[in-house]
């Protein structure tokens, strides 16, 4: 019998979703791995170019972000009307072309346009990720599921840390480049073999029991921005997201400069300690924040910002802590020392990724279900435009402004001032909390 739908959009089987979750999961991994792998790269590629802390904060930043947030939107606007999946296939095959294009770079101009390039496919690779997730899934489990999606960022960036150290160690940047590139352009067929488009608002219709219906005509574009711009949870929730983003890109892209500088590891010894510390402590912040969230949120909405908004608060003192640690016990040894900043590590990087479930999950339901994608990019616009530009940049510039002053050691103090975001982002998430109930879609 005929639904209204067409055949892709046909209700997938409850196991299937799982199956679409976990393929979503591993594109996002080699979305993060090729944004990532950046940061482990540069020593290497700065003694090459002779480029300063700053200059390299504004190709790790700027050049991502500039196309990747400005595309974001007008691919968000076609993946409401016509297939993410394929979206997100030509997306994955543009990225990692471009990334791979990186290591054929001959100096900074051509790796800045380059990595332009890794920011334009990378453009079309998360909302409409999103928007699929909140349609395989229902509401009493969206957190969670969107928490599960971002295991792709500790994925990524332990993944990319560890590959492209150990590869740059032993046959050059450039090498680390072109394998993690041409790996995803292998894989894009794949994704688009297996990941089905599924019926917008599929999955809030089966949760109510409502029967199939067929899916809507997208509203205008302008539609769904007066909505958003009306609410002021979106704008705090946003702008929230942003400030956490300002430290989170810029600690991910600059701790393992820091690590080779303050702490003395080599390259190939930071790539093993490092990926550690983002792939153990972003898995289990990330899966606990959604957990905890679905939790609270199940009682009151506000328990969506309130969530991260702790882990900030918390996890502040405990990254200072961390980067004290060869100080604190060096006394015990630096094996014992550097073990000890490894665990408390950990702690810092799992808090300070645990907006990720509940945050997206709350942006989901600030707009129907045919927005959704329109909402999740204008989202990750103000969050990436700020976190990825801002924040790799001003570790940088701040490290080179305070070079005078402290020397070696300016990178340390360059990201201890970064911990005021976090101090930010909590404020702003609680202020979100009292105004998200009203906003709320269901």
């Amino acid at each position: 019998m005929d639904d209204g739908r067409k055949p892709d959009e046909a209700a997938p089987a409850p196991s299937y979703r799982y199956v679409v979750l976990a393929t979503l999961i591993l594109v996002y991994t080699l979305n993060f791995l090729d944004r990532q792998i950046l940061g482990i790269l540069a020593k290497p590629i700065k003694d090459e170019f002779g480029l300063t802390d700053g200059q390299f904060g504004l190709m790790g930043g700027l050049a991502f972000a500039l196309l990747y947030t400005t595309l974001a939107i007008p691919i968000a606007w076609l993946a409401d009307r016509f297939s993410r999946v394929w979206i997100m296939t030509a997306a994955l095959t543009v990225w990692s072309g471009f990334t791979a294009l990186c290591g054929f770079a001959g100096g900074f101009w051509q790796l800045f346009f380059s990595r332009m390039g890794v920011g334009v496919g990378e453009a079309g690779g998360v909302a409409p990720a999103y928007s699929l997730i909140a349609d395989y899934f229902p509401k009493s489990q969206r957190a969670r599921a969107l928490a599960a999606y971002a295991f792709g960022i500790p994925l990524g960036s332990g993944l990319g840390t560890l590959v492209g150290g150990l590869l740059a160690a032993t046959y050059g940047w450039r090498t680390a480049f072109i394998v993690v590139g041409l790996l995803g352009v292998v894989l894009a067929p794949v994704f688009r073999a297996i990941v089905k488009d599924p019926q917008r608002g599929g999955a809030d219709r089966i949760e109510s029991g409502a029967p199939p219906a067929p899916a809507a005509p997208p509203p205008p574009f302008g539609d769904a921005v007066r909505l958003l711009a009306a609410k002021p949870s979106f704008w705090l929730l946003s702008f929230g997201a942003a400030a956490s983003s300002v430290c989170g890109y810029g600690v991910a892209a600059w701790l393992p400069s820091f690590f080779m500088r303050s702490l003395g590891l080599t390259l190939s010894q930071t790539a093993w300690y490092y990926s550690g510390i983002a792939l153990f402590g972003g898995l289990l912040g990330i899966w606990l924040g959604g957990v905890v969230a679905d939790k609270l949120g199940a009682k009151s909405k506000s328990g969506y910002p309130i969530t991260p908004a702790i882990a900030f608060l918390i996890s502040v003192p405990c990254f200072l802590l961390a980067m004290n640690s060869g100080a604190l016990f060096g006394g015990l040894g630096k094996s014992a020392a550097m073990t000890a900043a490894f665990l408390i590590f950990l702690i810092p990087t799992g808090l300070n990724l645990a907006w990720l479930g509940p945050i997206t999950a709350a942006v989901q339901h600030l707009a129907p279900a045919p927005m959704r994608t329109t909402a999740s990019a204008l989202f990750l616009l103000i969050n990436n435009l700020l976190g990825i530009a801002v924040g790799i940049y001003y570790f940088g510039l701040v490290s080179d402004l305070l070079k005078p002053v402290f020397g070696a050691e300016s990178l340390r103090w360059s990201i201890y001032t970064g911990m005021a975001f976090y101090l930010v982002a909590a404020g702003l998430f609680f202020l979100a909390s009292k105004r998200l109930e009203k906003d709320w879609v269901d």
